[in-house]
């Protein structure tokens, strides 16, 4: 019996688990993907395809995959894989998600699911089509510093002011070879992480967004918007398009204020305090990628029948709805 990072206790080996996963991409993030999941006694990884066979190959052999494989019908053909991982780039993601809906396995499916909101429309659609479970990796729903905060403001009933800080630099994209149509989807494919977290901290529906400084894609610069939740609680979006700015999240009431930045690192100030005390981070996010140890672990318990708090393909496309509403012209 082990705790997770939810602190919940779970015995894999009580649940009959020994997971298959593949893994589609060879690239950074399949390779910390792989490291969240290897960690986990009882899954094995079986197997992995990628278009590019020479980096499947050197990836593969760095973690001890003994097979690589020559398309997704392979992949899934000779190792009937419980769970595929797609990491693969944002204008490949519909294709390879279209290819791996025609099998039985589960998908986690790196963010975004569409490098724009159609395009994620489009899959989810297609998973509905195939009856195919698929999660979405928006790993920063699991970091420590997230979840701490979660679990501190629920046990509270009173009115949130969430703020959210982004940065973005649609030129250094270009000069790192993302492609145009990414870039200037770039809202979708990167800020997406901050604007989720209005979605997580934010209670009830979204009933209005207001676009204080509206998106201007010939000029990008300052964006400003207002969320307002059904529950009373309120959200401010801040995002520097052109020029330096932090990645922060604080969610404050009259009781607390906590604040996430870097994301990583969450602080709280309690009301009569003037001190603001550092949350713990949990291990894994030291030695893995943040959030993705507790990410896989999740998934996995998803699939011995525990709850999961990764987002569904469903779940993150309202994220992706409420980052169109924000930069809608």
């Amino acid at each position: 019996m082990i705790a997770d990072s939810l602190g919940r206790n779970v015995n894999y080996q009580e649940a009959n688990m020994q997971l298959k996963v593949a893994f589609v991409g060879a690239g950074n993030m399949t390779r910390e993907h792989i490291k969240a999941f290897q960690n986990i006694s009882t899954v094995h990884c079986v197997g992995l395809y990628s278009r590019t066979r020479a980096r499947a190959d050197a990836l593969a052999a760095e973690y001890g995959i003994s097979k690589v494989f020559n398309s997704v019908a392979e992949l899934y053909g000779e190792t009937s894989a419980d769970l595929v991982v797609v990491s693969v780039p944002e204008l490949a993601v519909r294709t390879v998600c279209e290819e791996c809906f025609v099998y039985p396995w589960k998908m986690l499916v790196e963010k975004p699911a569409g490098y724009n909101y159609e395009d994620a429309v489009a899959i989810k659609d297609a998973a509905r089509r195939h009856n195919s479970q698929v999660w979405v990796g928006l790993n920063r729903r699991l970091l420590s510093s997230t979840l701490t905060v979660q679990a501190s403001i629920d046990r509270s009933s009173a009115n949130r002011f969430i703020r959210v800080q982004d940065q973005q630099d649609q030129q250094a994209a270009l000069d790192a070879g993302q492609p145009n149509a990414v870039v200037k989807n770039w809202m979708y494919a990167n800020s997406i992480h901050l604007i989720d977290y209005f979605r997580l901290f934010g209670r009830g529906e979204v009933v209005e967004v207001n676009r204080i400084k509206a998106w201007t894609p010939k000029n990008p610069g300052l964006v400003l918007a207002t969320v307002l939740f059904s529950s009373g609680d309120f959200g401010l979006y801040e995002g520097i398009w052109k020029g330096p700015g932090p990645w922060g999240v604080t969610v404050s009431s009259e009781e607390y204020r906590w604040e996430m930045r870097p994301l990583e690192i969450a602080t709280v100030q309690h009301a009569g305090e003037r001190t603001r005390t550092e949350a713990a981070v949990h291990s894994w996010d030291k030695e893995f990628k943040p959030g993705f140890r507790a990410q896989a672990e999740e998934v996995v318990a998803a699939i011995a029948g525990k709850p999961c708090r990764v987002p569904s393909i469903d779940d993150a496309l309202e994220t992706m709805a409420l980052v169109r509403r924000i930069f809608e012209q």
